[in-house]
């Protein structure tokens, strides 16, 4: 799924701890990078604070209610 204009990367990754199962961010190479992860997560900011949003991710969830919860986020904005 792609997830577009991220606005508040903290927020973002509220929704992303509240996931059950695993939340992967794919590369254009074609890895997966465990969003889970603090260290990940940390990396993840470091790269993107230059940036006022995010304009587009492509991610991976295991758990349907978790891809539910994405697209919320996604649609709304907010947890």
């Amino acid at each position: 799924m792609k997830i577009t204009n991220i606005s508040d990367i903290n927020e973002f990754f509220k929704v992303i701890d509240q996931c059950k199962g695993r939340v992967e961010l794919t590369s254009t190479e074609g890895d997966r990078i465990n969003l889970k992860s603090r260290l990940t997560q940390f990396v993840a900011m470091a790269q993107i604070m230059d940036t006022t949003y995010v304009k587009e991710l492509e991610l991976v969830a295991s758990e349907p209610e978790d891809v539910k919860r994405l697209l919320d986020y996604m649609m709304k904005g907010k947890i």
